[in-house]
């Protein structure tokens, strides 16, 4: 049995914890309400873009730019580049390692297919780079300072590895921001640009056209390549507010575990010490007969 001493001094550790964990809680709300504000922000812009450009993209000829080339569907076994998006930090439950899950779920479910890797967070990074992995390009601690022009970045890579016909195709994975309470992995193509399945006459009438001013090629060389970087910032937003999120959760948790654990070593502090008092008066009542 543990004397007192022991015990006080594990109430006292998990005492010290607790306050570390309800510092990083209310750490993470506050860092959580502006990630939160910049998503709100950035999603109707890069949804409507993307619904925009993926309309244009089904009406011109895919040879319109290098970015629409779905060169994917024409092999069969071309090479994927799979950009993983995960945190600098733990302490955030499952967040990173739903993320890591899914990825090497995506690199082994077609095994004709090869697949690079583009690491973006810390934790990624060092568990694929431990494993024999691709690796085409990492970023790490770019979620303390989050600007465009950390995405811009990634997507110049991205870009680059595409149009020099490295890769066939680009796709992001990272966690969305559902809510406080849930994160969702998304794994969602980036390059080529989607096309959508559309038909000569929609449900209210004939289809309509754009006009373009200048021409098309000339549009698209400027939209597609801010179109992708716009989507990749709109991931790294998306990862950033989840991640607080998950944080947030996980160590609300595990301060309310650390209080449920105080309770029951205080309850069990007072049953050995009164355990020891119940000996001592035995003790002394037993003196006292004996003489």
């Amino acid at each position: 049995m543990p004397s007192l001493i022991d015990i006080r001094r594990r109430i006292r550790a998990v005492k010290s914890t607790q306050q570390i964990t309800k510092a990083m809680k209310m750490v993470a709300a506050s860092r959580l309400r502006r990630a939160q504000e910049r998503i709100q922000s950035a999603r109707p812009f890069a949804n409507e873009e993307l619904r925009v450009l993926n309309s244009l993209a089904a009406r011109v000829d895919p040879n319109s730019h290098p970015l629409l080339d779905d060169r994917a569907t024409r092999h069969a076994n071309g090479k994927a580049l799979l950009c993983v998006v995960t945190a600098d930090r733990g302490l955030a439950g499952s967040f990173n390692a739903n993320a890591i899950k899914a990825a090497g779920t995506f690199v082994v479910e077609d095994p004709a297919r090869e697949v690079a890797l583009g690491l973006i967070g810390r934790r990624g990074r060092d568990f694929f780079a431990k494993r024999g992995f691709e690796v085409r390009y990492e970023q790490v601690n770019l979620f303390q300072a989050l600007e465009f022009d950390h995405a811009r970045s990634i997507a110049a890579a991205a870009i680059e590895a595409f149009t020099k016909g490295e890769v066939d195709s680009v796709t992001l994975l990272y966690n969305e921001f559902k809510s406080v309470m849930t994160q969702q992995i998304v794994v969602e193509r980036l390059l080529p640009i989607p096309r959508l399945q559309i038909e000569s006459v929609s449900e209210t009438g004939p289809l309509i056209d754009y006009l373009y001013e200048p021409s098309p090629e000339e549009l698209f060389s400027t939209l597609l390549p801010r179109h992708v970087e716009v989507q990749v910032f709109r991931a790294l937003l998306e990862s950033n507010a989840a991640f607080y999120a998950a944080q947030m959760t996980a160590m609300d948790s595990a301060s309310r575990n650390a209080a449920e654990m105080i309770d029951q070593l205080t309850l069990y502090m007072n049953k050995v010490r009164q355990a020891a008092i119940t000996r001592e008066i035995i003790e002394v009542v037993s003196g006292a007969e004996a003489l």
